[in-house]
C-alpha cells in the first residue's frame, strides 16, 4: 500500500542557533577537469538517459577534452556570477577522472546554522570518493563548525541519502521534503529528521513513463517566500494535496512546475542571498522553459539569473546541484 503522510505537520521549536536565512549568502562549487556523464547513475536518472540520448551522435563527434574543457569553464562562470551578485564562493577543483559527478556535492555533504557539517551515503559506488576530506577541512578552518555527523557508513547496509538532492530542506519552518527513490532511504530519511530537527514531509513521485524521480531538488525548490513544484509528477492525489498544504502552510507563494518544465530542470533551482537581495538562480535551459505568468510571479520575490551550464546537464542535473549551501557561522 502506498503511505499517505497526511497526518498534520508537527511543529517543532526553532532555537537562536537554528535561525538563518533560507538563502544562503556563501556557497562550495567543485570544478571538475575530466568532466563526463557518470554510467553508474544513469540508471535510475532518466533526465540524464534522456539528455545523453538527445547528445549521442553530437557527442560522439566531440573529443572528450572539449567536453571537458566547457564544463570546467561553466563552473568557473558560475562561480564568477555569484561573486559578482555579493556571494561568497568557495571553489574546489577535482583533478581526477575517477569521479565524475564530482560537480554536484551537495549530494555528499550539508551544511548547518548550528556549526553542523553533515557527510551523506551515496548510492552509486563510484560517487563515495566524492567526501573530501580537505573540504571539511577547510570549513572547519573559516567557519565555527562544532561537529560533523557522518551517515556514509549506512552504505555498508544498503541504505542512502543524498544530501540535499534527495531532501529539499525548509529551514524556516523546519521542514524536510523527500521522495522516495534508490538514492533515499525512508528509515534514514526519518532519522536524519530526527537528529536535526525536521518534520518529514514523504511522498512518491515518477515521471510520465512511471520512473520515480531520482532526486527531490530535480522537482522542487523551495525558497524564503516562494517554492517552486511540479506537483502532478506526485500521481497520488492525497499526497499531492498534502504536500501542496504543506508547502502553502508554511507561507509560501507555490509557482506550479509542467513535467516538461522539470525535464528542462525548472524545478533544479536554488536561492541565494546577494548584496542587493535574493537571486533565484538556473540555468538558461530552465528559465527559457518558463512561462510569463511564472517569471511575473517568481520576479515578485527574488530575481532571475540564468546561468549556461548545458554541457554539465548532460550528467542529469542542474544548477542547484552544482551549489552547496554554506549555512555554517563564520569564525
Amino acid at each position: 500500500m502506498t503511505e499517505v503522510m497526511n497526518a498534520p505537520v508537527a511543529r517543532f521549536r526553532v532555537t537562536a542557533e537554528q535561525v538563518t536565512e533560507q538563502a544562503p549568502s556563501r556557497v562550495v562549487l567543485v570544478r571538475p577537469h575530466q568532466f563526463t556523464p557518470n554510467p553508474e547513475t544513469a540508471a535510475d536518472n532518466s533526465f540524464q538517459q534522456r539528455i545523453l540520448d538527445a547528445l549521442l551522435p553530437s557527442a560522439a563527434r566531440e573529443p572528450a577534452r572539449r567536453v571537458a574543457d566547457a564544463a570546467y569553464a561553466e563552473v568557473t562562470e558560475l562561480g564568477r556570477t555569484l561573486e559578482r551578485l555579493g556571494i561568497g564562493v568557495d571553489i574546489f577543483d577535482d583533478p581526477s577522472a575517477e569521479t565524475p559527478d564530482s560537480v554536484f556535492p551537495n549530494n555528499w555533504f550539508s551544511t548547518h546554522p548550528d556549526g553542523t557539517v553533515t557527510l551523506y551515503p551515496m548510492y552509486a559506488e563510484n560517487r563515495r570518493a566524492e567526501r573530501r576530506g580537505d573540504i571539511v577541512a577547510h570549513l572547519q578552518e573559516t567557519h565555527r563548525v562544532r561537529r560533523v555527523v557522518d551517515y556514509s557508513s549506512a552504505e555498508r547496509f544498503g541504505e542512502y541519502l543524498e544530501g540535499t538532492g534527495s531532501m529539499v530542506l525548509d529551514h524556516r519552518a523546519r521542514l524536510a521534503y523527500a521522495c522516495r527513490s534508490r538514492r533515499l532511504s525512508a528509515g534514514l530519511f526519518a532519522e536524519f529528521c530526527r537528529d536535526f530537527g525536521y518534520a518529514p514531509v514523504l511522498f512518491d513521485a515518477t515521471d510520465g513513463d512511471g520512473v520515480p524521480v531520482y532526486h527531490t531538488n530535480v522537482m522542487m525548490s523551495v525558497g524564503t517566500d516562494l517554492a517552486l513544484i511540479s506537483s502532478d509528477m506526485i500521481r497520488d492525489r492525497a499526497q499531492r494535496e498534502h504536500v501542496l498544504g504543506v508547502l502553502r502552510d508554511s507561507g509560501r507563494t507555490v509557482v506550479e512546475l509542467s513535467e516538461a518544465q522539470v525535464g528542462r530542470f525548472a524545478g533544479n533551482c536554488l536561492e541565494l542571498a546577494g548584496t542587493d537581495g535574493r537571486y533565484l538562480v538556473l540555468s538558461t535551459t530552465a528559465e527559457a522553459s518558463l512561462t510569463d505568468a511564472q517569471r511575473d510571479t517568481i520576479a515578485a520575490h527574488c530575481t532571475l539569473m540564468p546561468v549556461d551550464v548545458s554541457t554539465l546537464e548532460a550528467a542529469g542535473g542542474s544548477v542547484r546541484c552544482m551549489i552547496a549551501g554554506n549555512h555554517l557561522p563564520r569564525r
